[in-house]
């Protein structure tokens, strides 16, 4: 099946590089990581993490204050740079706030503010009364306040689906333009540190002591990191610019809660619906921006499936050596890296990555370089299975 492609006319994030798109590129491009070793409050763990600098200094303005936890202020943060909000605005006069829709994807949303409310229960064992879950704590509360701040009222949700969250709003987006539901979308995906995430990766053995180094021989866990980043989607028919997102593919191997299958046939799967769906080759592809999230099992599977569909021939790498692995956000982080990768020709290597695993057999970049491509994909698999391949071609 086949989609009418859709343009991003504009994109932005904020991640441990710091905010916006030029910070990102220049760090990527000086291979500058914004891995840290772990100092977030109340944690005591050996690992090293991505955190934005200044989300504590960053309360939300009063008439949001509703929304008041780590994860709306970074979305706050991150609706802020690169002229997005603006952006938005422009569309919105186009065709009218209640005719733009917003879909967010994120795995934890806000939960570290019912953290917080827990730890202050005290003698009574209650709850404190500011504690607003409904805003902050539940997976909507990203889509509300998104929704909220840039005063969209047109079709609105959240999607949680662990690591693909973020890369599933592109396809969700998609199809509510298709079907005519909207004329526009702001798609995108938040998540940020919280005890959850970093004490339920390190109880599944899964969080490493060191920079994390995907592909590599000695490779041992993830870096958790936080970031927000958001696009906003047009039919091609449009008169503004921008890549083009020209298919997808959406898989579920149902083989393990947190384990992907180790053929890695649903990963497999995914790419190849794209492809399909984009009525492009395999061999057009320039670039794949791998999940890599440098666990022996993830790495080997995303690997088998590569070889699967493309061979050893494409370059690819994965990004998470910068910004550490942002879960619900990482789709978008990385789905916005591959649209870098396409509009400055630059391919990433795999930082950290020192030697390669020798039964691991795609193209994984141990250096990056120049190489002008027309076509590149984004992989995000999350537990469960859920699999999302997007791929995008250049406006050239």
């Amino acid at each position: 099946m086949s989609i009418s492609p859709i343009r991003v006319t504009a994109y932005t994030l904020t991640n441990a590089l710091g905010s916006g798109v030029e910070a990102s590129r220049s760090a990527l491009k000086s291979h500058q990581s914004g891995l840290q070793p772990c100092d977030f409050q109340d944690v005591d763990l050996s690992t090293w993490i991505g955190r934005v600098e200044a989300i504590e200094e960053c309360p939300l303005p009063a008439e949001l204050s509703r929304f008041e936890c780590r994860n709306n202020r970074l979305a706050h943060i991150g609706l802020q740079v690169d002229g997005f909000n603006q952006q938005v605005n422009e569309a919105v006069n186009r065709y009218g706030a209640d005719r733009v829709g917003v879909f967010m994807g994120t795995s934890t949303s806000g939960i570290g503010a019912s953290e917080a409310a827990y730890q202050q229960r005290g003698e009574s064992n209650q709850l404190p009364k500011t504690f607003q879950p409904h805003t902050t704590h539940i997976i909507y509360s990203i889509t509300d306040f998104v929704r909220s701040y840039l005063q969209l009222k047109g079709v609105a949700l959240a999607v949680s689906t662990a690591c693909s969250s973020s890369a599933k709003v592109f396809a969700t987006a998609q199809r509510y333009l298709q079907a005519g539901l909207c004329d526009a979308a702001v798609v995108g995906g938040v998540d940020t540190l919280c005890l959850t995430t970093l004490y339920g990766f390190n109880s599944l053995d899964l969080v490493s002591a060191e920079r994390c180094r995907p592909w590599d021989a000695t490779r041992n866990g993830i870096n958790i990191g936080e970031a927000a980043g958001f696009a906003l989607l047009e039919r091609e028919d449009v008169s503004c610019s921008g890549p083009l997102l020209l298919g997808y593919g959406e898989s579920s191997d149902a083989y393990h809660m947190s384990t992907p299958h180790p053929e890695g046939l649903g990963a497999a799967q995914a790419m190849s619906q794209a492809l399909t769906m984009a009525s492009i080759s395999h061999e057009a592809v320039g670039y794949i921006n791998l999940h890599g999230t440098a666990t022996p099992s993830n790495d080997s599977a995303e690997d088998a499936a590569v070889m699967q569909v493309f061979g050893d021939r494409i370059p690819c790498s994965s990004t998470k050596g910068w910004t550490g692995h942002t879960l619900g956000a990482a789709g978008i982080i990385e789905a916005i890296f591959s649209l870098i990768s396409m509009e400055s020709g630059f391919l990433p290597r795999c930082l950290n990555t020192k030697q390669k695993d020798k039964t691991l057999s795609a193209n994984v970049l141990l250096e990056s370089k120049q190489q002008s491509i027309d076509y590149v994909m984004s992989n995000s698999f999350g537990f469960g299975g859920n699999n999302c391949s997007l791929l995008f071609g250049s406006d050239r």
